[in-house]
């Protein structure tokens, strides 16, 4: 019986392992045919290649290619057609707000317009957020504020200044107790993470003095109960940060960097 019992411990294992590799190659095809799309490779209306010529560039099984390209489906990129072949849809049908197309557009390499798309649509969420997080926010939030921007006054680092930012913005969206904006912060963590990242003032003393106090600005507010004050701050803290991407992808910075 143990024998028996060590063979399907065994027998288990080889068949957990097998998922998961097959869940690993799906993951790799998902991303290599995501990053495609996004960057142009396989531009909006083209035909995909057939399934034959997938599976010999890909050397992955049909069951693998399949899955893959159903989650491509699912997240707008591509629309399967009898008798016409899988279409690259519309940039419109895209779901922006998945984490998956959000890390490929920052692989690919993003444009200016998707990041000032990105600022935009923080000025929608971020500022009212701030202003409700005035209103709401606990001890223990504004406590978390202060110490995120502490911890980017001392960052030394992108990585290290980018992830105390991150956790400030995403205590903000806590703070607002609204669970629309904090799901909604939670969606689109991958693209802040990317660009907080790319805009992180660390090599420039004067533009990281500049950015911690904006986001102590942010942090008093809140704490003071003053709304407005909140969103005037936030806005400047967005503004900031799209106009220091901007200007390091035109100089090419960031492609030097990333």
């Amino acid at each position: 019986m143990r024998n028996q019992g060590g063979k399907q411990i065994v027998a288990n294992r080889t068949a957990l392992g097998g998922r998961a590799n097959a869940h690993g190659l799906r993951h790799q095809v998902l991303r290599q045919i995501g990053i495609g799309i996004v960057s142009g490779r396989y531009p909006v209306g083209m035909i995909l290649p057939l399934e034959p010529e997938l599976l010999a560039e890909f050397g992955v099984s049909r069951t693998v290619m399949r899955e893959a390209t159903n989650a491509l489906a699912a997240k707008g990129l591509i629309e399967p057609r009898a008798r016409v072949g899988t279409r690259v849809l519309p940039r419109q049908r895209w779901n922006l707000f998945d984490a998956d197309v959000l890390a490929w557009h920052f692989e690919a390499g993003p444009d200016i317009e998707f990041i000032r798309s990105l600022a935009e649509i923080r000025y929608g969420i971020e500022l009212e957020a701030a202003a409700l997080a005035a209103d709401r926010r606990s001890d223990r939030q504004v406590t978390g504020l202060m110490d995120c921007v502490d911890r980017m006054q001392m960052a030394e680092s992108r990585d290290v200044f980018a992830e105390a930012d991150l956790q400030f913005h995403q205590i903000v969206a806590e703070a607002s107790g609204n669970c629309f904006m904090q799901s909604i912060s939670s969606l689109v963590e991958v693209a802040l993470a990317s660009t907080f990242n790319m805009t992180s003032p660390v090599e420039d003393a004067v533009a990281h003095s500049r950015t911690v106090e904006a986001h102590r600005k942010i942090a008093a507010a809140v704490r003071d109960g003053s709304g407005e004050d909140a969103r005037i701050a936030m806005r400047s803290v967005i503004e900031d940060g799209y106009l220091r991407a901007a200007g390091r992808m035109q100089s090419k910075e960031y492609l030097v960097q990333a």
